[in-house]
């Protein structure tokens, strides 16, 4: 395949859980690359550049040449490095539930939980149930499986999903509840793929996630309260 690992750059900022599981997949496959991290709220000239139409993290810069869009990025790495922990199943169907799965994370966790850790109110016990029913129908795609990949290895909806774990805890502090008592196996879930070294290694402590949501409701003033 074209391109050597020095040829790999990840424009990342640290709590991103997009971020998050292009550095797991990268570590998954043993890629070496440089990782960039970038200030949001004061971008590079290289993230404006790189990612000139969303102008967002991550952005994989492979040879020179940028692939924007976690999930797009993350099946890219998976085609190019395809010799060593392969994330999508090889069947066309598996492959398109996969898809499904990982695009399901994409429209509902995101944007659910940040009204989660940012609301009051109504609005964010709303939120928590919105939460709760997500959590709830991914806990029961994985079923009795070790993970959602099969018993044997992570796949694609594992390392699009486990990111967000590391903001469980903000979640919960800021919501007043507990996902454990929820969703029990999605949690051993996640204790599972913290185990794996790739995963461990590639997301922040829950509490540094926590600081830099106070931080974040400093900054645009909500109720820290």
């Amino acid at each position: 395949m074209e391109g050597t690992n020095n040829d790999v750059v990840l424009l990342d900022f640290w709590p991103s859980s997009f971020g998050m599981r292009l550095r797991i997949a990268l570590a998954l496959k043993g890629i070496q690359y440089e990782g960039r991290e970038e200030n949001l709220f004061d971008k590079s000239t290289l993230l404006l550049e790189m990612n000139s139409v969303h102008k967002k993290i991550p952005v994989l810069i492979h040879n020179g040449k940028p692939i924007c869009e976690s999930l797009i990025i993350l099946e890219y790495i998976d085609q190019v490095w395809h010799d060593k922990y392969p994330l999508l199943p090889s069947h066309p169907y598996d492959r398109s539930q996969a898809r499904f799965w990982a695009d399901y994370v994409d429209k509902k966790i995101y944007s659910t939980g940040r009204r989660v850790w940012s609301g009051k109110g109504e609005d964010q016990e709303e939120a928590k149930k919105e939460f709760i029913e997500i959590l709830k129908t991914l806990e029961g795609e994985l079923g009795d499986k070790t993970y959602f990949g099969g018993d044997d290895n992570l796949g694609f909806v594992d390392v699009a999903l486990v990111p967000f774990t590391s903001w469980f805890y903000s979640y919960e502090t800021c919501a007043s509840f507990s996902i454990e008592a929820v969703c029990p196996k999605l949690v051993a879930w996640a204790k599972r793929c913290m185990q794996i070294e790739s995963v461990a290694n590639s997301l922040p402590h829950p509490h540094k996630i926590y600081d830099y949501v106070l931080e974040l409701k400093n900054k645009f003033g909500l109720d820290t309260n």
